[in-house]
């Protein structure tokens, strides 16, 4: 129906009506916001839990009065038990569940020693295990784990995928240690989270995430399999983002950055959000910038460029390109590689000397990098029209009013950034039926679309004779590629494609339903939380 009205109606006096729409005041039920978290909407750094905490119950005023009604207490409930209830619920789904920081003592190569600190969240048990990535960085603190352990459970349940939310942390620079070093340090943090109960197959599932990869996957797998989880048949199953010889799965290492494809292209293509920021549904000519050229930026990028995008400009931390013909994604990576991790100085570009790449001319800027990128003091500088939130949290509440208000569509992170743990999933999975996809099903496929051509042969020719030679039948070359059966490849892209799209509609509904016009983010936690809330009411209190 939007899109109809979309077509038939002045663009700009639709955006002005969605605008005053997404501003309607929350529904008639009683959810406050806490006194704590007010001065979160206008300000200029708040904690990253707060913030995570705020888009919760700026959701939760959305929805309670439909999350109430939807109670089944029973013919006899009043509506002040439904009420009292759903906000015991409500109040279940505010603060992690399990929080635990470890120090240990780490002898380094050159005789020295020194005291690791780390942190694991659990945010809520809701859905077992929980499941979110470890990060090593400087910046590192409680709130950051915190926070991100919430935004995991949102994530997970925002694209169906039946996990808790949890993160985890460590205060180290990767690039400051040696192999050996960051070897014993992750072997020595699976061991304190195995001895309290923070990780196995059902109970927490760990997974890669900023200065971690395949390789500490691998060593945390090891670790768990020859220790606490020497009798478990599932123990590697303990973490995903493994190498593939190690139970890893084909398709994890770009998932994430081919998540935020997927999700950028549910909405570009649609013409009711293309119409109310002003612009034309398609890829063709639009340009994006990118923040960060980790693992996630890399992908995302490679992605949008071969849908037919044009990347003009990349930001690291120690230097930003530009070039408004565009900068190929793969050369830029091979430079990368062989320029010790550097960008700068990439002959395919210019260096950029300007105040901040985020602040020029685009169609899509997507934040790859860190949280609260965006934020009160520059938001009003941002010129593109989509933002695709592939990092955590890069956006906070005042900046996202700002941004709402200026027209901008923000695809939010906990939808646009969950390629990972949706195909993290499925490596889950995997390594549970100790199987890879496909190898079951793979040469009966393959069998019956070529019986599938023989029976279309052997049908025309009944019909028309073999009079000059049997009938060619010539398989397009689209189902020529598909012939010989769906690899594991195939099925974790189909997968995550489809998961993407479901989630997107899904989101676009909910956004209908309670008129929130361009604010994806409240109809992202909208949609997290009713699913979040009717698996508590079903399930109950164990004690």
């Amino acid at each position: 129906m939007l899109a109809s009205i979309v077509r038939n109606s002045n663009l700009k006096a639709l955006a002005t009506a969605v605008r005053a729409l997404s501003t309607t005041s929350p529904a008639s039920g009683a959810h406050q916001i806490p006194d704590r978290l007010k001065t979160v909407p206008d300000a200029e750094d708040p904690l990253f839990f707060e913030m995570v905490e705020y888009f919760y119950h700026r959701a939760c005023q959305m929805s309670e009065d439909n999350l109430v009604e939807g109670l089944n207490m029973g013919p006899l409930a009043t509506i002040e038990q439904k009420r009292e209830k759903a906000k015991g619920i409500m109040r279940m789904l505010e603060p992690c569940h399990h929080v635990l920081e470890v120090s240990f003592p780490l002898k380094r190569d050159n005789g020295k020693y020194e005291m690791i600190t780390g942190y694991r969240a659990q945010h809520s048990n809701h859905r077992t295990p929980t499941k979110g990535g470890i990060r090593y960085s400087l910046d590192v603190t409680l709130d950051e784990v915190k926070a991100l352990s919430a935004l995991m459970t949102f994530k997970c349940a925002c694209v169906d995928v039946p996990f808790g939310g949890a993160k985890a942390g460590i205060i180290i620079n990767p690039r400051e240690y040696t192999v050996n070093e960051l070897e014993k340090i992750t072997r020595r943090f699976t061991l304190e989270l195995a001895k309290k109960g923070f990780i196995g197959p059902g109970i927490d599932v760990p997974a890669p995430d900023m200065g971690t990869g395949e390789r500490e996957m691998s060593w945390i797998a090891d670790t768990y399999s020859k220790t606490i989880g020497h009798l478990d048949i599932n123990g590697h199953a303990c973490v995903t983002g493994k190498p593939i010889n190690q139970g890893g799965i084909h398709g994890r290492t770009s998932a994430t950055g081919r998540g935020v494809f997927h999700g950028l292209d549910n909405f570009i293509n649609e013409a009711s959000y293309m119409g109310m920021i002003g612009t034309t549904p398609g890829w063709a000519d639009k340009t994006f910038i990118v923040q960060g050229f980790g693992n996630v930026g890399l992908h995302t990028c490679r992605y949008l460029v071969r849908a037919g995008a044009v990347c003009v400009g990349v930001m690291e931390y120690n230097g930003s390109i530009y070039n408004k013909n565009g900068i190929d994604p793969k050369a830029l990576e091979d430079f990368k590689i062989h320029n010790k991790g550097s960008i700068v100085g990439f002959p395919g570009a210019e260096e950029y000397k300007g105040e901040s790449l985020l602040f020029e001319e685009c169609d899509i800027l997507v934040p790859a990098a860190t949280e609260k990128a965006i934020h009160k003091g520059n938001a009003h500088k941002i010129k593109a029209k989509i933002i695709a939130e592939a990092a955590n949290g890069p956006t906070t509440p005042a900046a996202d009013k700002v941004l709402i208000d200026k027209n901008v569509l923000i695809i939010p992170d906990l939808y646009i950034n969950a390629g990972g743990v949706t195909v993290s999933y499925f490596e889950w999975l995997k390594n549970l039926n100790h199987v890879s996809y496909g190898r079951l099903t793979f040469k009966y496929d393959r069998e019956s679309n070529y019986h599938l051509l023989e029976s279309v042969q052997e049908s025309l020719e009944r019909r028309f004779g073999r009079v000059g030679g049997r009938i060619p039948v010539t398989p397009s070359e689209a189902f020529a590629k598909r012939m010989g059966g769906a690899s594991e490849k195939d099925i974790v892209h189909s997968g995550l494609d489809y998961t993407m799209e479901r989630s997107a509609r899904n989101i676009m509904k909910v956004a209908m339903q309670y008129n929130l016009g361009l604010d994806l983010r409240t109809a992202a936690y909208v949609h997290s939380i009713e699913k979040i809330f009717k698996t508590y009411a079903d399930q109950g209190l164990a004690f």
